[in-house]
């Protein structure tokens, strides 16, 4: 059984919906101190934006969490994401970027990054996306939609140290094609990471993605 699904989401919105977690984050915080849940790392005060033409992945599953970290100016944030997670992925022509402002004399600066064009796409291994929104046209085969979080076997297990709710709201699917994909994310992880034609430059000014 095939999905497909266009248009976007708001997945901010979507991820409070999800997850009971989201609204335990001070709960969470109490057994992190004790010692009861290990801690991912701690996300920067700074999301970015990532486009890619395609993006094929096998082993999916997508469950809501919270990454917590800092603002700029290092008071404590947390944010409400949309977790999805890849055994294995594709991604065709993939832009990132991320602004840094107020730099001394500069103003802002933006990081551009860019890979797997001149195809070569970027592969990457047990990735994880920490989204917050997303637009795009997807595919998804053999979907499950309601599964807990940590049943959805077709993906890889739960990120270790995630905020997240195992008995959450989850959906897996086989494989899923993503398409004119746009969105903005707190963090991205994966055992491998394999960047094609890799070009990184710093650029005056904005100079987002999209």
């Amino acid at each position: 059984m095939s999905s497909q699904v266009r248009g976007g989401t708001r997945w901010k919105r979507f991820a409070l919906v999800m997850v009971p977690a989201v609204a335990a984050t001070g709960a969470i915080g109490v057994a992190m101190a004790q010692g009861a849940l290990a801690a991912s790392f701690s996300v920067s005060g700074q999301s970015f934006k990532v486009t890619t033409d395609e993006l094929r992945g096998k082993g999916f599953s997508q469950y809501g969490g919270v990454d917590t970290g800092y603002d700029l100016k290092g008071n404590k944030a947390a944010h409400a994401v949309a977790i999805s997670g890849f055994k294995s992925a594709t991604i065709t022509n993939m832009c990132q970027s991320v602004v840094t402002p107020d730099v001394p004399f500069l103003g802002s600066v933006t990081l551009v990054l860019k890979a797997g064009g001149g195809g070569t796409p970027v592969e990457a291994d047990n990735l994880y996306l920490d989204v917050e929104d997303l637009d795009a046209d997807a595919v998804f085969h053999n979907i499950d939609i309601g599964v807990a979080a940590k049943d959805a076997s077709k993906g890889p297990d739960m990120k270790p140290g995630e905020k997240a709710n195992p008995f959450g709201f989850a959906q897996q699917a086989d494989s899923v094609e993503l398409s004119h994909v746009k969105q903005k994310a707190w963090a991205t992880t994966a055992g491998t990471f394999k960047l094609s034609g890799l070009s990184m430059r710093l650029k005056s000014g904005t100079h987002e993605c999209y």
